[in-house]
C-alpha cells in the first residue's frame, strides 16, 4: 500500500468513527449472485487493504444446501485461496444496522494478481471493456420484483398479504404491515438508486425500481439491493426470495434490464428519427443480437431448474423469441420513448438471475449483434405466444445450459474460464435435482401404485 493510499484509508477510517461506526462489511458476490462477506473492525481496515481478506477459491462453487461443486480451480486444486480488497469508494452505512458500514470487495488470485474467473464483476468489466474498444457505453436500468413470505403456523412459509387484485398499488390495502414503506427508505438510505416501489401482480409480491447509470454500477446496485431486502426481511421475521416462481398458485418474478449505450460524448447511440421505429441501425442491431443468442442468454439469466416454471403463453413472461414495440408480450420491448430515452428493455430474465451474469450476457449479444450488422425481423404486433410466428425459448435448465455450450461467439466473449465452470456448477444442479424426490412425485404416485 502506497503512503497516498494508506492516508486515503485513514481519511475513510476518520470519518467513519465520527459517523459512530466500528465495523466495515466487506461484500463480493458469489457464482449465483449471493452476497459473501466478512465483518472487519474498522481499526483493523488498513491491514484488509493492504493484505486482502482471504476466502476460499471453492466459494464459487458452493451450493445454496453446502455441497462443494467439483468444478476445477476448487477441490482438485486443493481448495485454495482468493483474496478480497475493500473497494473503499464504495463505502455506505446500512441504514439498519447501527455502527456497521458496508462496501464492495475486490476478488483476485493470489497466485497471479488476476482476477479471479469466477469473480462476476470482474466478467462484467471484461465484456464493457470489448463494448469500449468499438465506442460503445452500455447503460442499464434494473427491474427486480420479489415475494414477501411469512412463517406459516402448520410450517414453512406463506405469502404476506395474499389478497389478489392488488397490482399496481400502494398502501395499507395491499401492505398492512407498511413493509414496502419500510423497505424503501432504507434502501434509499443505502444509496442503490431506488426510485419507487409499489405491490406487483401477484399477493405477496413486491417491485422496486432503480435508477438506470453504467452497467457496472447497475450491477451493483443490483446486488446490494436484493442483499438488502432479504436482509431487511429477517429483521421483520419475514423471509423475501428472488426465487422465480415460487408458488404454484401465483406468477413469477421478473429482473428486467432496460439497455442503451452512449457513445465516447455520452450520446445515446439507440436514438435516430430517421431510423425504423424511430431507432438507430446500433439499436436495430442490438435488438437482432440479443434476439439471435436469446437461448443461450436464458441460461444466465433464467439460471435454476425454477426458472422455466415461470415461463409459459399468457403469464407475460417471456416465452418466444421476438420482440416488439411498446409490447409487453414480447422478449424485448421497445418503450415508446425516444430522444436521451430510446432504449430496450429485455424481459426475459427472472429475479433469481446474478445482475453481474445477466448484464454482461445482455451487454455481450447486444454487442455481438452490433459487430454483425444484421436487422431484426419484423416486430411483434398484437398480443404474443404464437408459435407458429416465432422460436421458443429453451423451456428448461439443461438445454438452455446446451443452447450456452454452443454459442461460441457469445462463450468466447465471456471467457472459456468463466463458461466451463459456470456449466459445470449448474449441471451439477441439475443431477441433484434429478435424483430428488419431490413432494409432488410422492403425491402423484405414493398412495395409487
Amino acid at each position: 500500500m502506497s503512503a497516498h493510499d494508506s492516508e486515503e484509508v485513514r481519511r475513510h477510517m476518520d470519518r467513519l468513527a465520527a459517523d459512530g461506526i466500528d465495523v466495515v462489511r466487506v461484500t463480493y458476490p458469489d457464482l449465483i449472485g449471493t452476497d459473501r462477506a466478512r465483518d472487519v473492525l474498522l481499526e483493523e481496515l488498513p491491514r484488509a487493504c493492504e493484505h486482502g481478506l482471504a476466502f476460499c477459491r471453492a466459494v464459487y462453487h458452493t451450493s445454496p444446501q453446502g455441497d462443494v461443486v467439483p468444478v476445477s480451480g476448487g477441490l482438485d486444486a486443493g481448495l485454495p485461496d482468493i483474496c478480497v480488497r475493500p473497494d473503499l469508494d464504495t463505502l455506505v452505512p446500512l441504514p439498519w444496522e447501527p455502527g456497521v458500514a458496508a462496501c464492495l470487495g475486490e476478488v483476485v488470485d493470489p497466485a497471479t494478481g488476476a482476477p479471479a474467473p469466477e469473480s462476476p464483476r470482474d466478467l462484467l468489466r471484461s465484456v464493457l471493456a470489448r463494448c469500449a474498444e468499438h465506442g460503445l457505453r452500455p447503460v442499464v436500468g434494473p427491474e427486480l420484483e420479489y415475494f414477501l413470505c411469512e412463517p406459516d403456523p402448520s410450517g414453512g412459509w406463506r405469502r404476506y398479504a395474499p389478497d389478489p387484485g392488488v397490482v399496481y398499488t400502494a398502501g395499507l390495502r395491499a401492505d398492512p404491515d407498511n413493509h414496502l414503506l419500510r423497505t424503501l427508505r432504507h434502501v434509499r438510505d443505502l444509496k442503490v438508486g431506488a426510485l419507487s416501489g409499489n405491490h406487483e401482480f401477484d399477493g405477496g409480491q413486491i417491485e422496486i425500481n432503480l435508477v438506470h447509470s453504467d452497467a457496472v454500477s447497475a450491477a451493483d446496485r443490483s446486488f446490494r439491493f436484493k442483499a438488502a431486502i432479504k436482509e431487511l426481511a429477517r429483521k421483520e421475521g419475514r423471509l423475501a426470495t428472488f426465487m422465480a416462481k415460487p408458488f404454484n398458485d401465483a406468477g413469477g418474478s421478473g429482473f428486467h434490464l432496460h439497455l442503451s449505450c452512449d457513445d465516447e460524448e455520452g450520446r445515446n447511440t439507440f436514438d435516430d428519427p430517421s431510423g425504423a421505429y424511430g431507432l438507430s441501425a446500433t439499436a436495430r442491431h442490438a435488438v437482432a443480437g440479443v434476439l439471435a443468442h436469446a437461448p443461450a442468454l436464458a441460461a444466465l439469466l433464467n439460471p435454476t431448474v425454477n426458472s422455466y416454471k415461470r415461463f409459459g403463453p399468457d403469464t407475460l413472461a417471456p416465452w418466444l423469441i421476438d420482440w416488439g414495440l411498446d409490447n409487453r408480450s414480447a422478449m424485448v420491448r421497445i418503450p415508446p420513448e425516444r430522444g436521451t430515452g430510446a432504449r430496450l428493455e429485455l424481459r426475459l430474465g427472472d429475479a433469481s438471475a446474478n445482475p453481474y451474469l445477466a448484464i454482461a450476457a445482455t451487454t455481450a449479444a447486444a454487442l455481438l449483434g452490433v459487430l454483425a450488422g444484421e436487422e431484426p425481423p419484423a416486430p411483434l404486433e398484437g398480443y404474443g405466444y404464437d408459435t407458429a410466428s416465432s422460436a421458443v425459448l429453451p423451456q428448461t435448465l439443461p438445454a438452455a445450459l446446451d443452447a450456452l455450450e454452443a454459442d461460441t461467439a457469445l462463450t468466447d466473449l465471456l471467457g472459456k474460464g468463466f463458461t466451463t465452470s459456470f456449466l459445470s456448477y449448474k449441471r451439477d444442479e441439475v443431477e441433484r435435482f434429478h435424483r430428488h424426490v419431490t413432494d409432488w412425485e410422492f403425491t402423484e404416485y405414493a398412495y395409487h401404485l
